[in-house]
C-alpha cells in the first residue's frame, strides 16, 4: 500500500498505511479497538476500519497526532455553495459526453451534488500515530474474524470453489481479503462516490487523478452496474465490499453471477470473482502459497532480508538454517522462490514471502496488510 504522500499508492486505491490508520481511528473514537476492515482511509465513520470492537485491555492514550504535510499550492477552498463548482461540473459533463456517457446518467449522477468540505478536510489533513506490527496483527486477525471467515467460507463453499477453479486463487485468500478490507462486507463506506470524487477533483490537489476516477465512476453508472444512490464508498472513492477505486473496477470487476451487472456492493459472487480476478491478473501463482512465519538462525546475515533482498528457493533457505516457527517445517518447500521480510522492523518476527505475497502487495503496499491477509487466510483454512 509506502507512506501517505498524498499520492495514490497502488492502482487499487489511494491509501493510508493501515498500521497508522488503525491508530488514527483509535485516537479518533476513543475505543480500545478499531471498528472494522482496512480500506481507503476513512475516520470512524469515514474510514474503512480494520477490526471489530473487542473486549481487550485498555490501550495507553495515543500521543497527539500531527497532520500529514501536504501541498496546497493548487488546492481550492470548497463549500457546498460554490458557484464555480457548477461551471466545473459542466466541464466534466462535456468530457463525459465525449466518452459516450448518456445525458440521463449525467443528470442523475450530478443531481444535487455539491462539494463535501469534510472530504477535503480528510484529504488535506490526515492525523496519524503509529501502531506496532504486533498490535496491528492482534486487531486485524482476532479470533472472531477467523471464526467468522471459516463460517462464511463454508457457507459460500460452492461459489468460492467456482471462483477458485476459474481464477486459481484459493478460497481462503479471497475470504481473507474480504475480511480485512471490509469486515466481510460490514463496513464499506457511506460517502456518495460521485460527490466525493467530484469534490477531490475540483479541490485540485490531486485533480488529474480524481477527475479520471470520476469519469470511470460515471462509466460504471452508464453501464448499469449500480445506481447513483447506491454508489457509496470511502471519502476517497473506494467502493463496495472489495473497496475498488473506479479505475480498478473498470479493469478488474467481474460479473460473477451472470446477471449482466458487476455489483461489488451487494452481490457476493461478484465480490469474490472480482477480488480473485484482480489477484490472478496481477500474477497470483496457484502452485504455491504466500509464505508464512519463520525463525532465523543466530547470526543470520541481515543484508539478505527484505523485498529488495535475496530471493532463494525454500530449500536453499532451509539449508541456510531458516526453519518454520518453533522449529517446524518451512511454510514453503522445494524450489519455490521466496524472500525473507520483517514487516515489524528489524526486531520483529520474520516471514518467508513468495511471489504471491508480492501480489497481495499490489493490492495494498503495506507489509502489515499483506501479512495480515496471508495469516488470516491460513487461519481460515486451519493452518
Amino acid at each position: 500500500m509506502i507512506r501517505d504522500t498524498g499520492l495514490p499508492t497502488t492502482d487499487h486505491r489511494p491509501a493510508i498505511r493501515p498500521e497508522r490508520r488503525v491508530a488514527r481511528l483509535m485516537a479518533a473514537t476513543g475505543l480500545a479497538m478499531v471498528l472494522a476492515a482496512c480500506g481507503g482511509g476513512r475516520g470512524a465513520e469515514e474510514a474503512v476500519a480494520s477490526v471489530q470492537p473487542q473486549a481487550v485491555a485498555p490501550q495507553p492514550p495515543a500521543q497527539p497526532a500531527a497532520p500529514v504535510p501536504v501541498s496546497l499550492a493548487h488546492a481550492r477552498t470548497v463549500s457546498p455553495a460554490d458557484p464555480a463548482f457548477d461551471a466545473w461540473v459542466q466541464g466534466v459533463k462535456k468530457e463525459a459526453r465525449a466518452q459516450g456517457i448518456s445525458e440521463g446518467i449525467l443528470d442523475a449522477a450530478f443531481r444535487d451534488v455539491t462539494p463535501i468540505p469534510r472530504v477535503v478536510e480528510l484529504d488535506r489533513s490526515q492525523p496519524e500515530s503509529t501502531i506496532t506490527f504486533e498490535q496491528y496483527m492482534t486487531r486485524v486477525v482476532p479470533q472472531r474474524r477467523i471464526d467468522q471467515g471459516r463460517r462464511l467460507r463454508a457457507e459460500f463453499q460452492a461459489d468460492l470453489a467456482d471462483v477458485e477453479a476459474r481464477f486459481g486463487v484459493p478460497s481462503e485468500v479471497v475470504v481473507a481479503l474480504w475480511g480485512v478490507e471490509t469486515d466481510y462486507g460490514r463496513v464499506t463506506g457511506t460517502y456518495p462516490v460521485i460527490a466525493s470524487l467530484a469534490t477531490l477533483a475540483y479541490e485540485g490537489r490531486r485533480a488529474k487523478f480524481f477527475r479520471g476516477e470520476l469519469l470511470h465512476a460515471l462509466k460504471i453508472l452508464d453501464e448499469g452496474h449500480i445506481s447513483p444512490a447506491e454508489m457509496r464508498g470511502s471519502w476517497a472513492g473506494a467502493m463496495g465490499q472489495s473497496q475498488f477505486m473506479p479505475s480498478s473496477f473498470v479493469s478488474y470487476a467481474v460479473d460473477g453471477d451472470g446477471d449482466g451487472r458487476k455489483d461489488i456492493w451487494n452481490t457476493r459472487k461478484d465480490v469474490f470473482a472480482s477480488a480473485a480476478n484482480y489477484l490472478s491478473r496481477r500474477g497470483w501463482n496457484p502452485d504455491f502459497g504466500w509464505g508464512g512465519p519463520v525463525e532465523l538462525p543466530k547470526g543470520f546475515d541481515r543484508s539478505r532480508i527484505g523485498l529488495d533482498g535475496e530471493s532463494r528457493t525454500a530449500a536453499a533457505w532451509a539449508a541456510a538454517g531458516v526453519t518454520g516457527k518453533d522449529g517446524a517445517a518451512l511454510p514453503v518447500t522445494g524450489n519455490v522462490p521466496a524472500k525473507i521480510v520483517l514487516p515489524g522492523g528489524r526486531n520483529g518476527p520474520a516471514y518467508l514471502a513468495t511471489e504471491n505475497y508480492e501480489v497481495i502487495l499490489r493490492w495494498n503496499r503495506s507489509q502489515y496488510f499483506a501479512t495480515a491477509v496471508g495469516t488470516l487466510a491460513d487461519r481460515i483454512a486451519g493452518r
